[in-house]
């Protein structure tokens, strides 16, 4: 049993969902060294995942989707991220961005979008982020005009709908908005010379007059005080999550491979230059150690993600009654979440490589896409802003800026 099948909740009506993403897991596993070599866009991973009922399993069931809530939906990212990083955060990212409707536009209008996108399985790519060049939304006699230019954008090379961040030319004000692609005004771009999440399908976006109607403009992202309600705010450790639950997958899906490996390697295994402990594998005191130590991390992060998700859970419960102080909680408890989830998949890539030894370095194997998924995502969402929120809150009791990854 893993670790996901340990912790996730079953008992919610939804374990169908967990069992359909258990069974993609395995597909995608036993082809995932040859698919990530061979880097072509997941046009067919996708189809999995949409056949599969996954990219709509966050839509409400009356509006055609699966109903299930963000424990079902974490769970399913864990899940397949420990098969293949890469289609792990490209359906995370398209979970929030389809999600994010709820927390930005109006409750007829995020209805009306989540319906659509049920109905077309769209999978949604893009990027609500501050940090970006600034994309413009000039308003016209029948609504806007989007220019201007990402340098990433997640999910764009196979996304049916961006949601992307873009300030009114007028006032200013950032607002998440939502764009077809196939707009001839539309440039995708790739990003074929990354090291690792290959499959991922992010990449650059250029917007060249693309109209845009008022009925595809969701509210407001700024990050002004009280330009947001509470509810509103728990979008960013929702996001927040979503990295902790790609990182706990890449680290379990790594160390049940390489548990399978040691335990399986050569009974006529001998030391070597390259290896010299004395005993075989399963055995080796070493390799025993560094095993329990790497658990040991994984079980301990795993832990402070569940308590952010049910803190997390209960926050979305509440809904318009939820208050800026609990926001601020449960904010802090998706960063520290994410902060340990960030490094225990940074030392589980690189140690777990030295308990397999040499033979690790063999292409066949693939264990290195693990590290490379893993390092090119936290590079991408460094945890240094987070570790410094968790300590001014703990110290001052200040509440974290509304910041979003990329």
């Amino acid at each position: 049993m893993t670790y996901i099948e340990e912790t996730a909740d079953e008992g919610a009506g939804h374990a169908h969902l967990l069992r359909t993403a258990r069974e993609l897991a395995d597909d995608l596993a036993t082809d995932a060294v040859l698919r990530e070599q061979a880097g072509k866009a997941p046009f067919d991973e996708v189809a999995r995942l949409r056949e599969a009922g996954l990219l709509s399993l966050l839509v409400p069931a009356e509006h055609g989707g699966g109903g299930a809530d963000w424990r079902t939906a974490y769970a399913v990212v864990r899940t397949i991220s420990a098969a293949d990083g890469a289609i792990g955060q490209l359906l995370g990212c398209h979970l929030f961005l389809s999600y994010s409707a709820r927390f930005f536009a109006a409750p007829a209008q995020a209805a009306r979008i989540e319906g659509e996108s049920a109905a077309g399985q769209w999978c949604w790519g893009g990027g609500i982020a501050a940090h970006e060049p600034r994309l413009t939304l000039t308003p016209t006699a029948d609504g806007y005009l989007l220019d201007g230019h990402r340098s990433y954008a997640a999910g764009v090379a196979v996304a049916d709908r961006l949601l992307v961040r873009a300030a009114r030319s007028d006032t200013g004000e950032p607002l998440a908005v939502l764009v077809d692609p196939a707009h001839p005004g539309v440039v995708c771009g790739n990003e074929g010379d990354t090291f690792g999440q290959r499959l991922a399908a992010g990449g650059s976006v250029e917007f060249d007059s693309v109209p845009i109607t008022a009925d595809d403009v969701f509210g407001s992202l700024s990050s002004d005080e009280g330009a947001l309600s509470p509810f509103a705010g728990l979008a960013a450790p929702t996001a927040r999550l979503v990295s902790a639950q790609f990182c706990l997958g890449v680290a379990e899906g790594l160390l049940a491979e390489a548990r399978e490996y040691s335990r399986t390697v050569d009974s006529s295994w001998q030391p070597t230059p390259q290896r010299s402990w004395p005993g075989s594998p399963p055995q080796d005191p070493y390799v025993l150690t560094a095993y329990g130590e790497l658990a040991v991390a994984a079980h301990a992060a795993s832990a402070l993600s569940d308590q952010a998700v049910d803190a997390l859970i209960r926050g979305l419960a509440r809904g318009e009654d939820l208050n800026d102080d609990e926001c601020a909680e449960i904010a802090v408890r998706a960063g520290a979440a994410e902060v340990a989830a960030s490094r225990a998949v940074q030392e589980i890539t690189t140690r777990a490589l030295d308990a397999i030894g040499a033979r690790a370095a063999s292409s066949r194997h693939g264990f290195d896409r693990f590290w490379r998924n893993a390092r090119t995502h936290t590079l991408r969402e460094p945890v240094g802003d987070r570790l410094r929120e968790v300590g001014d809150y703990f110290l001052n009791g200040a509440h974290p800026p509304f910041t979003l990854p990329s």
